[in-house]
């Protein structure tokens, strides 16, 4: 399907982010049957939606991986990426914020704020992009639209905007009162969804008042000239308000707050009407900074057709027709199947050779596409996620993506030993569409051990491997991801002399180690003057220091958040050399971290725990067996939320655990929060192990 012209500021490339269940894939769904894209309506919990389109997505009712899609609303191009809820798959939710211009956050009417949404919201404003809130689900029992912004508002510290007032709630809600246009729709039960203009009910009429107000001083506030004719009691033109309210979106000022059922398909259209009134196009979002990759220099790319072009790559998946594919953000220029680009974050030049519009795991052909848009381009073989691509001639690098690391592995192997060649080659394919995904070798036991953010992700990730690869593998137990680090500062000496005979080899340096700043990882600093030791051998003794602390010191694990100072050290004019540096450079951080009170590190989750009142005893005192610590137990009518902190290490089966003790009823939400020592028990247990394994 060739390209169509489309002028930048009639497309939005928006997301739909939410805590997992807030209903995000049906509004999906319903968006994509409102603008004419699908002809029936999609449904998770048949498992029939259309963005949910891998098999495991659809058995288990979750988002696993973001899938991309392109519509069109009232002469607007909309690009719409779905993410998953579940905290397990939150790179996918960071590398399409990355890229997006404005996000549709979706709440349950019920829950209101929950984990998750804390998680993402975080994220989009990590990256400034601006959102409209979806208060979904106002016809289940316990919907209360006023408490879930509320809950937007204390727990997220919003400024908001309540652009809508519901008609009815729970099984009376029926439509919603706009308060810019002061007009009202009541949602007919009919099979093309209808909604039609009625009069503002009487009923309806005082809150219609005062929340009216409320918003019109609000967006007032944002604006020099209207907080004038606000305070002088001027009425202010409606497509007035509408203007400063989008500005006040796009600046990040005001989060307009809207109310639906998507189930229902209820409030879907005036959902999308939003987003083409108030969420930006690409030409409302500031020019994409970056540096010149030879001089280091600063650089920016205008979004515009007009500008070379420039994209960055945020996801890479396998398709089973076209092979390897390459999602692309264009930011400006324009990109042609066939042309050759550049990637300038490996210094690599490539050849496009097709372009592919996405439709979920569908693809439409095109020749060419432009600045504003995303685009799926087969022929990129060494580009991964975060690299930037761009034009050979005026090459530009752009920040790149950053994801947290893994903090659970399991040891795989294939049943059958002639497929170990193919379990490596399906190991590395997932890595590349998955950065929170990481594959490596056991030294000491040669075992395989990949490792990703949760029980979830690597029970999918096997998941995966048997299905879509036809690999069948064994699994180990689950491991923790412990670090170590030091607590002290230290100095000592690594020294290499070996003399057998001809050449020998002669390295030796001085170092010291000391703490950095937690989650400022390992740092190296080089203080060597004086040409005690030549330059040519200071990076050889750095890759063997970093080689050291990657292997463990006290207990194998990764040395982490330590910043080592090479002050001092000799060489020899002829038994030096590269690889005795590297050697002295190892040794001499080893036994600096030894005297520096060395400690283990293990990964800490938070913990959301929501459960019925009379189970609340059970579950405290579940949480302390676990050597959790309780941050803040909060009450909701009848039910009780706690959050807490407790070891990875001792969350294991924890589902089951809550299951038993509610008889089902309670949920929980579990997420990596930090770093931190273990006791000292634990400490000697964990190093025990690596005496008697060794």
């Amino acid at each position: 399907m060739p390209e169509q012209p489309f002028q930048i500021d009639m497309i939005r490339n928006i997301g739909f982010i939410a805590h997992i269940d807030a209903g995000k894939t049906t509004v999906s769904e319903r968006v994509l049957y409102f603008t004419g894209r699908n002809y029936k309506l999609g449904e998770v919990h048949e498992g029939t939606a259309t963005m949910d389109w891998m098999d495991q997505e659809r058995e288990r009712g979750i988002t696993i991986t973001a899938a991309a899609t392109t519509t069109y609303w009232k002469s607007h191009r909309i690009n719409i990426i779905d993410t998953p809820g579940h905290v397990d798959f939150t790179a996918e939710v960071e590398r399409s914020l990355r890229v997006l211009d404005g996000a549709v956050v979706v709440f349950d009417a019920v829950a209101g704020v929950q984990p998750q949404s804390e998680t993402v919201w975080r994220q989009a404003e990590r990256h400034h992009v601006p959102r409209i809130c979806f208060i979904n689900k106002m016809d289940r029992i316990g919907a209360d639209y006023f408490r879930s912004i509320g809950t937007i508002v204390d727990r997220l510290k919003a400024r908001i905007a309540v652009i809508q007032l519901p008609i009815g709630s729970e099984t009376a809600y029926k439509g919603v009162v706009n308060l810019i246009e002061m007009t009202a729709y009541e949602f007919l039960e009919d099979e093309k969804h209808t909604q039609q203009e009625i009069p503002i009910p009487e009923s309806s009429m005082a809150d219609v008042k005062k929340y009216r107000e409320a918003l019109v001083e609000r967006i007032a506030e944002t604006d020099d000239s209207l907080t004038e004719q606000f305070l002088e009691g001027k009425e202010i033109p409606k497509d007035v308000l509408k203007k400063a309210l989008r500005n006040a979106v796009v600046s990040s000022k005001l989060v307009p707050i809207m109310n639906g059922s998507a189930l229902k398909s209820k409030g879907i259209q005036l959902m999308l009407d939003a987003v083409i009134d108030y969420l930006p196009s690409p030409v409302d979002v500031k020019a994409i900074k970056g540096i010149q990759p030879k001089t280091g220099q600063p650089a920016e790319r205008k979004p515009s057709p007009a500008e070379p072009f420039c994209a960055l790559a945020f996801k890479v998946m396998t398709d089973p027709f076209v092979g390897r594919l390459v999602f692309l953000r264009v930011y400006s220029g324009k990109i042609t199947s066939g042309t050759a680009v550049y990637n300038a974050t490996r210094d690599e030049k490539e050849r496009v050779s097709r372009l592919v519009r996405m439709h979920a795991n569908t693809r439409e052909e095109t020749d060419w596409t432009d600045a504003g848009n995303i685009i799926a381009v087969v022929g990129l073989r060494s580009a991964f996620t975060g690299d930037t691509i761009c034009d050979q001639n005026n090459p530009i690098l752009l920040e790149s993506i950053k994801f947290p690391e893994p903090v659970l592995s399991i040891a795989v192997e294939p049943k059958a030993r002639a497929e170990q060649d193919k379990m490596g080659e399906v190991l590395r394919k997932l890595s590349e569409e998955d950065p929170t995904f990481k594959v490596r070798q056991d030294a000491e036991t040669g075992q395989t051990v990949i490792a990703g953010m949760g029980e979830l992700h690597l029970d999918v990730l096997v998941e995966r491997m048997r299905r879509e690869h036809k690999l069948d593998v064994s699994v180990g137990k689950p491991q923790v991801a412990y670090r170590e680090s030091i607590t002290g500062k230290a100095q000592a000496e690594g020294r290499l002399i070996r003399q057998s005979g001809g050449r020998g080899q002669y390295g030796h340096v001085w170092l010291e180690v000391e703490p950095n700043e937690r989650g400022k990882g390992y740092e190296f600093i080089n203080k060597v003057v004086g040409g005690s030791i030549p330059k040519e051998y200071i990076k050889p003794a750095e890759q063997g220091i970093r080689e050291a602390l990657e292997s463990g010191i006290i207990a194998g694990y990764q040395v982490v958040d330590v910043k080592v100072t090479l002050f001092d050290g000799s060489y020899h004019e002829v038994d030096s050399s590269e690889m005795a540096f590297k050697m002295a450079g190892s040794i001499g951080v080893k036994e600096a971290v030894r005297r520096a009170s060395p400690r283990i590190l293990e990964p800490i989750m938070s913990v959301e725990v929501t459960t019925p009142g009379n189970a609340l005893g059970d579950i405290l005192s579940d949480i302390n067996s676990r050597r959790g610590r309780i941050l803040n137990i909060e009450g909701i009518g009848d039910t009780q939320v706690v959050k807490a902190h407790i070891p990875l290490a001792d969350t294991f089966g924890y589902a089951t655990s809550i299951r038993s003790q509610t008889q089902g009823r309670a949920t929980y939400t579990m997420e990596f929060d930090h770093y931190a020592e273990v006791p000292k028990s634990v400490m000697e247990e964990l190093m025990g192990k690596v005496k008697v394994a060794g």
